[in-house]
């Protein structure tokens, strides 16, 4: 089976590889498609780990983690990423998540931020 983020390799060879090194990505895309397979997952603790430290919501790890374990994950569409190369500090990935909730086809669309905080992508937040 390949991986929950919609790569053509297995998920221990893909983001397992990056939820068993704490996230240290090479990319911002990298890092945004192994935070997807954690919410695949319900891992709210690689989830809060690779969120900025400025921007971590860590009261809301339990809440996250349950309406993750709630809906249906079906899959990832990375849009466009723009920057957060190895050599970049900074980057954008704009994807659709879609998932199944109350009988039906739902879908995040979202531009999100990514920063490196000592050296390591991160997750900012929505993209502006």
């Amino acid at each position: 089976m390949n991986c929950y983020c919609g790569n053509n390799k297995p998920y221990t060879e893909c983001c397992e590889v990056f939820h068993k090194n704490s996230g240290k990505t090479e990319t911002a895309e990298q890092l945004m498609r192994s935070r997807y397979s954690a919410f695949v997952l319900a891992d709210g603790d690689y989830l809060m780990l690779t969120h900025h430290s400025s921007t971590r919501p860590i009261k809301e790890k339990k809440a996250i983690v349950n309406w993750a374990k709630s809906v249906q994950w079906i899959k990832l569409e990375v849009q466009e990423t723009l920057k957060g190369m190895a050599t970049d500090n900074e980057g954008t990935v704009t994807f659709d998540a879609y998932f199944f909730e109350n009988g039906k086809v739902d879908v995040i669309h979202e531009k999100s931020a990514f920063v490196k905080e000592n050296n390591i992508w991160k997750y900012l937040g929505l993209s502006q």
